[in-house]
């Protein structure tokens, strides 16, 4: 069967039997959330800093979007004092079922809730979301299609004029045979979220490129057992493309962000006490114990603020007062 990427995309992950409905994410790939707790603790820092710019509200909203199984808002949650986590009222957004061992206290949703009062983070959510794919021709730009059965593909007609639009303004495309993924679903899913913050923060994190650095062939890319393999849509590995953050921020912006901030998650984590800054020397004849524990924690701070790695994802931090 033929197939736009889009919605072979949506088939293979979210249709019946579908990859993130069927699969542990954790069992595929590695996520700052399963690298280290550290990434929790970052995470209720900047809760505690939203909290503080709302005037510590009645009830404080964290919205962890694309939450696999859960595991950040378990963290964040368990981490909280129990002056905030009186207050605290999490919700995981998720499309596959509740796992058997999640707290009691966080919500279980296939949405997020409107009237947002607090923190939205989203975790590498949007780069699966699916997508369009087109190939530039020397007529101009055409879809991509997809045999879902075996990844072979072939170009299609001309993309709808929004589409067109879009590659205009965000990703231009200037070379027979260069690609671009068409970034329009991203952004109305992103400027979704924005509409329902009433107040504070959403953090978008994710692989990302800017509009003066696009790659000319796109960043497709399929995932299994840790593991790269090719991006085949027959619902046996995760699918995914970087992400468009700027666009992103543009729809959000339009959507009522009255603040933006792109960053990397390396400036954003080092913000937040995440420095990956070794113990001195001396500390291991004074305290070795304790050398050897802060050792540990350099090293997974070290792990989610590496340049070519974790450290390299994308922030996008909008607000609303």
């Amino acid at each position: 069967m033929w197939l736009t990427w889009r919605a072979a995309m949506e088939h293979a992950l979210y249709g019946e039997s579908g990859f993130y409905l069927r699969e542990r994410p954790s069992g595929h790939f590695r996520t700052s959330v399963g690298a280290s707790p550290l990434f929790a603790e970052a995470v209720l820092r900047e809760l505690v800093a939203v909290d503080e710019a709302l005037g510590r509200p009645d009830v404080l909203d964290l919205v962890d979007i694309g939450a696999g199984e859960g595991g950040l808002a378990t963290g964040v949650l368990a981490a909280a004092p129990p002056s905030l986590r009186r207050r605290l009222r999490v919700t995981a957004v998720e499309l596959a079922p509740r796992p058997p061992a999640l707290p009691g206290e966080i919500a279980w949703s296939r949405a997020a809730p409107d009237g947002i009062c607090g923190l939205v983070l989203a975790n590498e959510w949007l780069d699966n979301i699916p997508v369009d794919i087109v190939e530039q021709t020397v007529t101009g730009p055409r879809l991509v299609l997809v045999n879902v059965i075996d990844g072979e593909e072939r170009l299609g007609g001309r993309p709808g004029e929004a589409d067109l639009a879009w590659l205009n303004r965000w990703w231009p495309m200037r070379l027979t045979g260069e690609r671009a993924e068409i970034g329009r679903p991203r952004d109305r899913a992103w400027a979704s979220v924005i509409v329902r913050l009433a107040r504070g923060r959403a953090i978008a994190i994710d692989y990302a490129h800017a509009v003066d650095d696009r790659p000319p062939y796109g960043t497709l890319a399929g995932y299994r057992d840790g593991s790269m393999v090719a991006p085949v849509p027959d619902g046996s590995c995760d699918i995914t493309a970087h992400v468009a953050l700027d666009a992103c921020a543009a729809a959000g912006e339009s959507a009522g962000a009255v603040t933006t901030a792109l960053t990397t998650q390396r400036e954003a984590l080092r913000a937040l006490g995440i420095t990956g800054r070794r113990p001195p020397a001396e500390q291991a004849a004074a305290d070795p114990r304790g050398y050897l524990r802060a050792l540990a924690r350099s090293s997974e701070e070290a792990e989610l603020i590496a340049p070519g790695g974790l450290g390299g994802f994308g922030w996008l931090s909008q607000s609303r007062p």
